[in-house]
Formats: C-alpha cells, structure tokens, sequence
C-alpha cells in the first residue's frame, strides 16, 4: 500500500517511520523542508529493518502527481480552533485540502485527518469532501511519540465502507487491540476530544498528589514513590510510569516552570459537555488549573508539565524567578 503523509511535526515524523518499517510505501511532505531531509535522514539510519519506499515530495503537487489514484493521504497538520465560520483564514487542515484540491485531489481518493481537529470540523469537511466523491475519515491519535512510533491508540470516524477498505493502515500503525471504528463522520475525533478531557483531569489528579506530597512533613524521594506506586497500586499505568521518568531525570522538577501549556482540547470537552448538560467538575478544575498555572506556577504545574513533555515532547518553561505557591 502507498500512501501520502503530509505534516511531519514530532507526531507525523514518528508515523511516517512507524509506516515505513511495516511495508508502507510513503510520499511525506512538510511545508518546511528541512523536516523531509530529516525524515530522509532518519529513514536512512533504519534501513537494515526499513521495507517500505520512502519518497519525499517537496510540495503539495508533487505528493498528488507522485501518488497513484486511488490516494490516501494523511494529514498530521496543527488543529485549528474550532468552528471557523466567519473567519477570513483557513484553518491549517483546510488549507492544505483545498491545496490539495487545486492539484489534483480527486473522486476516489481518501483524506484522513489525524490531528487533534473539533469533531464539527471534521463533520463539516467530511461533508464538503463527500459532494465531491472525495472519502474523508477523522482519525483520533492517541499515545503520545512513543506511540507514534511503536503503536499508536486510533479512533476512526466515517464511512465503515471506507474504512474497512483502508483497515491493514489502521492496523499497522496501532498497537494490538488499540484502533477501531467508532462510528459516523467526527465520531473518531469527538472520542479524542472526550479523550483528552480524561487525560487533563487524570493528569491534574497526579500533579496535585505529588504537590501534596512536596509540601508535607517528610523528606520524600518522589521517584521511589512513583515507581513504588507503578507496581502494584490501584493508580499504577503509564502516566504514573512517565512520573516516574520524568523524576528520575529531575527529582525535584527543580529545572522546570510550574506552567501548563495547551488547553484547547480541554476547552472543548468542557464546552461540548456543557451543550449535552453533562456535569463534569473535574474536567472543568482542571482546565481552570491549567489557566491558573499561567499566573501563578505550581508544583502540581511542574509535575503535568513534566508528564507532557515525557508523552509528547511538549515545550516546558524552565525555571525562571517566579516562586511556586502551594
């Protein structure tokens, strides 16, 4: 199978590889072209278990002329804010469709967004795509890097049809029993976002465990105690494994900001939530937290920080003259 993946941030990159080393023939393109040298790069230092074809494409004609029809094509672009009615700009997903449009995109050919887009969003293209005879699935990407490169968790909305017909891609890039078809057009992206929810309250659950702890009476190891809490405990899983890393890197986070970044996602679940009068305090808190860290750092702050950054290799603040409060 050949297939396109346009959009080689940390995520992309990672899948482009992951295909490549499962058979996937890939045409990758990113606007900035030094990350399709890297890919190249990259690409070249796996070739002893590299099977697929790497063809890098330099723009967004070239990826439609090099692609044999029917297409696939994967976008791992940005995720724009929601609902972009009344806004003069294209958002970066409907940007680089309506590029792909001008050269060539066609009846039969397939568009799978795997970012982090709003499920209407997705409902919206799937629908502006369809009158063209055009597939699209909306596909939720879970897992981090590391699940990038060794077996992501999916979600996929759309066609059944459409997406039995492109299931062995599903596979391949999931980690065993980790992707599945979860419904109609947004279905796969409206799960991430719910996802996301979770994984905000979770991680402020850990955060302000361990700023519970920081503040007691004892001289804790917080690594011991997050490795401890990794065998065993009613709380152990990965995020309590990334804990554990990101401790043993810096015991005390001493060299990061106790500032979150993100939020949009978490906004959205809070908003949809809201909209479908379901009552989620806990999501809410921990949104406001994250609001809150902006202003005012906390160790909780350094620990969520930290674990963003261990999953996704999200930006942290380093430590500046700010003071954490408790």
């Amino acid at each position: 199978m050949k297939l396109a993946i346009i959009g080689l941030g940390r995520m992309g990159m990672a899948l482009a590889l992951h295909a490549l080393e499962d058979g996937f023939d890939v045409v990758a393109y990113n606007r900035n072209p030094e990350k399709v040298k890297m890919l190249v790069t990259h690409n070249f230092e796996i070739q002893t278990s590299t099977i697929g074809t790497l063809t890098p494409a330099y723009s967004v004609k070239e990826v439609i002329h090099t692609l044999p029809a029917p297409r696939t094509i994967l976008l791992m672009v940005p995720a724009s804010a929601k609902d972009q009615t009344g806004s003069l700009a294209l958002s970066p997903v409907d940007e680089v469709i309506q590029q792909l449009l001008g050269e060539g995109l066609s009846a039969g050919d397939t568009v799978i967004d795997g970012g982090n887009s709003f499920y209407k969003d997705s409902i919206r293209r799937y629908n502006e795509l369809k009158e063209k005879g055009i597939h699209f699935l909306d596909m939720g990407t879970s897992g981090g890097i590391e699940g990038a490169r060794k077996g992501a968790c999916l979600t996929i909305g759309g066609d059944k049809e459409v997406f039995e017909k492109i299931e062995p891609l599903f596979k391949a890039l999931a980690i065993p029993h980790g992707y599945g078809y979860v419904g109609p057009a947004g279905a796969g992206h409206f799960v991430k976002v719910t996802h996301n929810g979770v994984e905000y309250g979770m991680l402020q659950a850990i955060g302000e465990g361990f700023a519970v702890l920081e503040k007691g009476p004892y001289k804790l190891d917080f690594h011991q105690i997050a490795k401890i809490w990794n065998h065993g405990s009613v709380i152990r899983g990965w995020l309590m494994e990334l804990a554990e890393r990101a401790f043993q890197k810096d015991p005390k986070l001493e060299s990061i900001e106790g500032v979150v970044g993100g939020g949009e996602t978490g906004r959205w679940t809070v908003d949809v939530a809201n909209e479908e009068g379901v009552t989620v305090p806990v999501l809410e808190a921990s949104l406001k937290a994250r609001q809150d860290s902006q202003k005012m750092p906390t160790f909780a702050g350094k620990v969520i920080a930290a674990l963003r950054n261990e999953f996704g290799q999200h930006e942290t603040k380093k430590k500046s003259s700010h003071t954490t409060s408790p």
